[in-house]
């Protein structure tokens, strides 16, 4: 059998491992599955999954297992009873965790003789399965370009380093950003919406915007790497007077201020720091040294 058509396990059958199992199959891997709850299987097995009775029986099942369980203590319990069957097979973990739960993961596969890589999926469940959404992996570049065919049956497989703990210390990241972005916006939503602007009309402005912010972030990353922070577009200063505009527009229309006023701050303290005639780019100062004791 090819390695596009590589025979795989999925552990764990929550919405998300239920719909990794789905996209393997919809592309032709034979799959087997298990679950604590074998109901959840049910619906795979009608599409073509092979149900195993056991974890050890899973895992014997395909030369690749996918993980995709509630944390890290739930994996352990599950693959423990397994383990002596891990040897020469690869493990690719798709638990959502911490970089340090990553580092153990990998030091207790390679002690079974398996092949580890951690992953971190960004999408949802419906997700999965569309070319253009981002699954993340770091570990072995070479375990990773074994099974890149089958991965890319997810989504776009993407290798960030060897470090097995980046794939999750990027997830922390850009669900930070996330977050972020997606607070912003419902505040800027909010205080459109005081003068009736429905949410629908704001947003293709909005999402507009964040094409520009997007260039914003790409000049400002060489200016992160250099730690020199040329305030040639808009300074600290200047970023500080403007967030002072809404700050001054969302009080008046009773829209909550405590993102507006956490941003300021940092602002401030990046001022306050000498930052003041630097571009926005200089808050990394403050974010990585929040103490302000050396650099």
């Amino acid at each position: 059998m090819n390695a596009e058509h590589q025979a795989v396990t999925v552990l764990g059958l929550g919405s998300m491992g239920s719909a990794l199992a789905a996209a393997l199959l919809d592309r032709g891997h034979p799959t087997t599955v298990w679950n604590r709850s074998k109901d959840k299987a049910l619906p795979l097995v009608e599409r073509g999954a092979r149900l195993a009775a056991t974890p050890r029986e899973a895992v014997a099942a395909a030369p690749l297992t996918i993980a995709c369980v509630l944390d890290y203590e739930a994996l352990y319990t599950v693959l423990d009873p397994a383990a002596g069957d891990l040897a020469g097979r690869t493990l690719v973990n798709l638990t959502s965790g911490s970089p340090e739960q990553a580092q153990e993961a990998v030091k207790w596969a390679h002690s079974h003789g398996a092949d580890y890589l951690d992953g971190a999926i960004m999408t949802t469940p419906p997700g999965v399965g569309d070319p253009a959404m981002m699954f993340l992996y770091s570990g072995s570049q070479e375990v990773f370009d074994t099974h890149r065919p089958t991965l890319a049956t997810l989504g776009d497989p993407l290798h960030l380093g060897t470090d097995p703990g980046l794939a999750s210390l990027y997830d922390a990241a850009l669900l930070g950003l996330m977050w972020s972005t997606m607070t912003g916006w419902l505040h800027g939503t909010a205080l459109v919406a005081a003068e009736r602007t429905p949410a629908t009309d704001f947003t293709p402005v909005a999402t507009r915007w964040l094409d520009t912010v997007a260039r914003f972030l790409t000049t400002y990353a060489p200016q992160v790497d250099a730690g020199r922070y040329p305030g040639d577009d808009a300074t600290v200063d200047v970023q500080i007077a403007a967030i002072d505009h809404l700050i001054h527009a969302a009080a008046a229309r009773g829209v909550d201020n405590a993102l507006p006023e956490l941003l300021k701050a940092a602002m401030e303290k990046a001022s306050a720091a000498g930052h003041g005639q630097d571009s926005y780019a200089s808050l990394i100062e403050v974010l990585r040294n929040p103490a302000g004791t050396g650099s």
